[in-house]
């Protein structure tokens, strides 16, 4: 059941991957995709509260530091396959659609509308809340979406 049908408002995240490692290429190539691998308490309770049908910014992190596309969650937090101990979580992610033009870090750090933009502020984090209102301004330089 997603967000919408639950009469959930939709929530926004922002995930970041180094390009090397996972890129956004390879999200799109992969369709569906576990977003594993997260090994920090407040990054796996962002991937915990997160609902089918909610989307996140994918970004690219240390080369590129631009948002790039949207995924969707598929399936929501599950016990991490990669993890060997502790208790770490996972969600399923699937490409929704590239931005027309790359949303760089740059970008947001001189513009003011972004200055409580959870990336800017907790920049060290994986995994990280995006409001509507930031969503939207961001969707916005990117070209919308396609």
């Amino acid at each position: 059941m997603t967000a919408r049908m639950t009469g959930r408002e939709t929530a926004y995240w922002l995930v970041k991957s180094e390009p090397e490692a996972f890129s956004w290429d390879d999200q799109l190539r992969a369709g569906a995709e576990p977003w594993s691998g997260v090994r920090n308490f407040a990054a796996r309770n962002h991937l915990r509260a997160m609902r089918a049908g909610d989307q996140a910014f994918f970004y690219h992190s240390n080369q590129g530091r631009e948002i790039v596309g949207i995924v969707e969650v598929v399936r929501e937090a599950y016990p991490d396959p990669t993890a060997e101990s502790g208790d770490w979580s996972a969600v399923d992610m699937r490409a929704v659609a590239a931005l027309a033009r790359p949303v760089t870090l740059a970008a947001l750090k001189a513009d003011p509308r972004f200055a409580d933009l959870a990336l800017l502020r907790q920049s060290r984090l994986s995994v990280l809340p995006v409001s509507a209102a930031h969503w939207a301004m961001i969707c916005a330089l990117g070209g919308g979406t396609g």
